[in-house]
């Protein structure tokens, strides 16, 4: 199915049922936000393959991205947004129709390939266990407690581990271009193999600094309030 979509490029991946925050600035996006309010439409989010995020006319994004849909708006000073959005259907772009004032594709809705069947519950299974415990890891490292909730479908648990995966935006963007759901778990769960060993070498490695601090008589309960309300940055990238 084609349809004509308001792009707006970011450095970052939108993959289907993932949440976007955005501070929407910039004269173009002021408009094209008016516009999709005005006439009820989502917009279109594909990660940036060359140019600028913003004020680039010249801009390039990738074939293949996610349409947004507006659940919240937050009018703020001087026409600005900030808005909401959740993903929805992936998208690839057909041709690119207008760039002034903000890109305008033409793009065809892409359906997810999926056979159920013992060896998609299987991955299914697989790969949730090894998220759940790559999430434990992450919650150690930063401080701050989370609630992970994965959907009870195969497409649904591919989309949501490949958002929350601590991994590159070209990376995340291979995950997205995936058609095949079974493929998507599978580069997953490759993923989870290679990433919980050197989560767990690191963490085993912080917990022998911050015990040896603790023997030496360091105070080190600031850092603990600290982490929780600030975070603590970690990438593996």
């Amino acid at each position: 199915m084609a349809r004509r979509l308001r792009l707006f490029p970011l450095n970052s991946v939108l993959f289907p049922g993932a949440v976007l925050n955005l501070h929407v600035f910039e004269p173009r996006y002021k408009q094209m936000i008016n516009e999709c309010l005005e006439t009820g439409e989502g917009f279109g989010v594909a990660l940036i393959a060359g140019g600028a995020e913003a004020g680039d006319a010249a801009v390039e994004p990738h074939d293949i991205g996610s349409i947004a849909e507006i659940v919240d708006v937050q009018p703020l000073p001087f026409g600005r947004f900030f808005i909401s959005t959740i993903g929805r259907e992936r998208f690839r772009i057909r041709s690119i129709v207008s760039r002034e004032p903000f890109l305008t594709v033409e793009a065809e809705l892409l359906d997810e390939d999926l056979e159920e069947d013992d060896e998609s519950d299987d991955l299914r299974g697989r790969v949730r266990s090894l998220f759940l415990e790559y999430v434990e890891m992450l919650v150690e490292f930063s401080g701050q407690e989370t609630n992970v909730e994965l959907p009870g479908d195969a497409a649904g648990t591919s989309f949501l581990i490949g958002d929350a995966l601590q991994v590159a935006e070209t990376v995340k963007q291979r995950l997205l271009e995936l058609d095949d759901t079974k493929a998507r778990l599978r580069a997953e769960l490759g993923f989870l193999e290679r990433l919980l060993p050197q989560l767990t070498r690191l963490l085993e490695r912080r917990r022998t600094e911050l015990q040896a601090r603790q023997d030496d008589g360091e105070d080190l309960s600031y850092r603990v309030d600290q982490e929780r309300f600030f975070g603590k940055f970690f990438s593996l990238n």
